[in-house]
């Protein structure tokens, strides 16, 4: 049964000075949604709360089943997950830090080592499983908190600029990986870049944040926006 996310009028402001002002939008398909937007015009503020670890100052944040209201339980939390721009890892082995979110879910044995390394294969992490995770490059890390993300096999991946602050080669491999799960069409995935190519290559639908609120648009409307003086300055 597919989750589905409904934002609807979601304000929040801090210290007085509002970041989301009136954000409403339906996710109802699998895929991927690209939200892009200028520094600071809370693109991840309105990640971390659909993702449920922040909560708005008005506004709400509700996950459906066939239409179903479901409730904001431990349940719930465990079927999206969030894989923000720098991300922690524990200081232990690759393949620990991959196995913890499982451990918690219950899973032991066989299936969780089986999982553990389908997932380090898929990211391309599978050489390094016995390494200390804090040896890792940047991208190598983030490649392990995308791994860590799709062990659970969430109905909702939140990625944070998921190849800010890395090489070259590392965003193409995470690229791929975004792909390839676009295509699995096992997760919704709901992402933030600041890259129009990036966007328009991953993306099934685009969205713009401007000046607190959440823009979306079809085809034509989204070449519109992306050829207008707003995205200059992105």
């Amino acid at each position: 049964m597919r989750l589905q996310l409904r934002l609807s009028n979601i304000r929040k402001s801090y210290r007085n000075v509002s970041v989301l002002i009136d954000c409403t939008y339906n996710f109802d398909n699998t895929g991927v949604y690209v939200i892009m937007g200028k520094n600071g015009s809370g693109k991840s503020t309105l990640l971390r709360i659909a993702a449920l670890l922040e909560s708005p100052n008005y506004g709400s944040v509700e996950y459906y089943i066939n239409g179903v209201l479901q409730r904001t339980d431990i349940q719930l939390k465990r079927r999206i997950t969030i894989v923000l721009p720098k991300i922690g890892v524990f200081n232990t082995s690759v393949y620990t830090n991959v196995a913890f979110g499982l451990k918690i879910r219950g899973l032991r044995g066989k299936e969780l080592d089986e999982r553990v390394r389908d997932v380090l294969s898929f990211v391309g992490l599978h050489h390094k499983i016995k390494q200390n995770a804090l040896t890792l490059s940047s991208g190598e890390t983030q490649r392990l908190g995308i791994a860590r993300a799709i062990a659970i096999n969430p109905a909702f991946l939140f990625l944070d600029e998921p190849t800010s602050f890395i090489d070259e080669e590392n965003t193409k491999v995470i690229e791929d990986i975004i792909l390839q799960l676009k295509d699995d069409k096992k997760s919704t995935i709901i992402m933030t870049t600041h890259d129009k190519n990036q966007a328009e290559r991953l993306g099934d639908f685009i969205l713009l944040l401007n000046k607190g609120m959440l823009f979306p648009g079809d085809k034509q409307a989204q070449n519109t926006l992306f050829s207008s003086s707003y995205l200059e300055n992105i």
